[in-house]
């Protein structure tokens, strides 16, 4: 096992809390409902189809920036890549207020449908959650200009990434004829 680089170091307790705090909080704050709290608050319905598009993009967004990369532009590898982080940042936060303000929506679909539902459901929640060390890692990499150690952990990271904006966007589809607005 290599050394860390200082920066390396320096950031990678941080990684190891968002990690866990990410997670927890949004388990968390999934919970918390603040119409059902008697807070006087406009449930949010508007968002999915918005954080749905977000997650597209966040898919587009990651495939130019392997293009670019593989095509030599680092600079415009980077700035994709910050705004694919930027972009899963905007998704956590639509994705925790519309939980907040909003029942949550039964999937209402029968047979065989309904397992691939779920399925892709599961394997999408628990991928977004080993992402986010995967991400934070893969970018420190770079910042420390690690780049043997980057791309190493990038063929791990972008697969998973892409995994999971992409069922994003399936998960809505499915479930959004059963939204109630």
């Amino acid at each position: 096992m290599s050394k860390l680089s200082e920066k390396e170091k320096k950031y990678q307790k941080w990684i190891i809390v968002l990690s866990i705090v990410i997670p927890i909080a949004v388990a968390g704050l999934f919970g918390i409902n603040l119409p059902r709290m008697g807070v006087d608050v406009e449930p949010l319905t508007f968002l999915p189809p918005i954080y749905a598009t977000i997650n597209g993009l966040t898919a587009v967004v990651l495939i130019i920036a392997v293009i670019a990369i593989k095509n030599g532009n680092r600079k415009l590898h980077e700035r994709l890549m910050k705004f694919a982080i930027l972009l899963s940042v905007l998704f956590l936060l639509m994705y925790i207020a519309y939980h907040m303000t909003s029942e949550s929506t039964a999937y209402g679909g029968q047979g065989s449908i309904r397992y691939l539902y779920f399925f892709i459901l599961i394997t999408h929640i628990v991928l977004s959650i080993v992402i986010i060390p995967l991400v934070l890692f893969t970018y420190v990499r770079a910042l420390a200009e690690r780049f043997n150690k980057h791309k190493k952990l990038a063929k791990i990271t972008f697969p998973i990434w892409l995994y999971v904006a992409i069922t994003g966007v399936i998960v809505y589809l499915m479930i959004s004829p059963y939204y109630i607005h």
